[in-house]
């Protein structure tokens, strides 16, 4: 059996290590399948990942400490910030160390990077005959000098794998002079449900990482709208992350009793969550794919986002499966969730074209555009 190995930081909470995990999870019926983790953030995985990946991390005695270190500099205490900035270049030295040498002395056939210095590290120390891919999760608009540092990563990659057609022709033109082949996957929905939502619970739910691209002081905004017009409808809120302690303290202070901060749940908690609601709602500044979007749909949830979020354009069609708000109008997302509140009949048809989208990202049409490319070496 060949044999693939997956390069990620960590598998903790995030967009990056859930694709991490339904890809592994997909791939070890047909390989020999390794996770290679810088950190380890945690005792498990944040994700359900199978009993036959092995998992190894390469550095367990420390983890990246950014927060911390940006805390002690806004908060200006010198002695911190030493200590800090000690660990923040130890760390980031071992991580350099030790993954070169994994990359090294791997025996992989197949060998899969999810950020862009692994790029780096593996088209320079991985060997010869192995197929090397890159496989780059944010969208283009993230930043010009962001891309061309991916693009200079993957030059010597056989593939460099992106999530929408658009970022692939966004890549295409930079690695024009280069052997790197980019390719459209999108990310996978790993489970598909057997029931739909009924779309009775007077209850709006939005699931992601709580850091400022996601933007949730957003969403509580956007909610105390809806509230001053439906009263008896409440927003769950699922994840964890450096801004609950903030988020946690506007609910309090605003007294925004009707929305719920949850915290990390696991997937049959968050499945049980999404057969419960009758809206999804996304503020996301960013987002280069949106598999959140794709799991509430296969619920028959309607979704709304704003269109800044690139990932929520390439699934919701405006007026046919959600809604899609035009230059971040908390007013204009209040207008649409509010028509929805109004009108079970329109969330019952938007469900159901949306659980038609979803259906296009199930493991098994996904996993055949991975075998395309895998089989090159398998």
């Amino acid at each position: 059996m060949k044999k693939v190995t997956i390069l990620t930081l960590h598998l903790g909470y995030g967009g990056i290590e859930k694709s991490v995990a339904a890809l592994a999870n997909m791939l070890c019926k047909n390989y020999e399948v390794e996770i290679i983790s810088s950190y380890k953030l945690y005792e498990q995985p944040a994700f359900e990942i199978d009993k036959e990946v092995k998992i190894k991390y390469l550095i367990e005695q420390f983890c990246p400490n950014r927060e911390a270190w940006k805390e002690a500099l806004k908060n200006l205490k010198p002695m911190k910030l030493c200590k800090e900035s000690y660990h923040a270049v130890r760390t980031l030295s071992l991580k350099k160390k030790t993954m070169i040498k994994a990359i090294r002395q791997s025996d992989a056939d197949i060998i899969i990077s999810t950020r862009d210095i692994f790029n780096e590290w593996l088209g320079k120390y991985g060997r010869s005959k192995a197929l090397k891919i890159g496989w780059e999760h944010n969208h283009f608009d993230i930043g010009e000098e962001y891309t061309k540092k991916v693009a200079k990563s993957a030059r010597d990659l056989d593939y460099l794998v992106l999530v929408s057609d658009s970022i692939r022709d966004y890549y295409k033109p930079l690695l024009k002079n280069y052997n790197c082949t980019c390719v459209t996957i999108p990310n996978v929905l790993e489970s598909y449900p057997t029931e739909m939502a009924d779309l009775r619970a007077k209850k709006i739910i939005s699931i992601g990482r709580l850091s400022r691209e996601k933007a949730y002081d957003d969403l509580l905004d956007v909610m105390k709208l809806v509230h001053e017009v439906e009263p008896k409808w409440e927003l769950d809120i699922i994840g964890d992350g450096v801004l609950r302690n903030h988020l946690g303290d506007r609910i309090y202070n605003e007294k925004l009793d009707y929305i719920h901060l949850l915290g990390f749940q696991n997937k049959d908690v968050i499945n049980q969550a999404l057969k419960q609601a009758s809206i999804y709602a996304m503020s996301s500044i960013t987002e280069s794919f949106g598999i959140v979007l794709l799991e509430a749909m296969s619920y028959g949830l309607p979704c709304v986002a704003f269109r800044s979020a690139e990932g929520a354009c390439h699934l919701i069609s405006d007026g046919e499966n959600g809604y899609l708000i035009d230059n971040r109008d908390k007013e204009a997302m209040k207008d649409q969730i509010v028509s929805l509140i109004k009108d079970r009949k329109k969330r019952i048809e938007m469900g159901k074209e949306g659980r038609k989208t979803s259906l296009k990202y199930t493991s098994a049409n996904i996993k055949k555009d991975w075998m395309r490319i895998l089989k090159k070496r398998g």
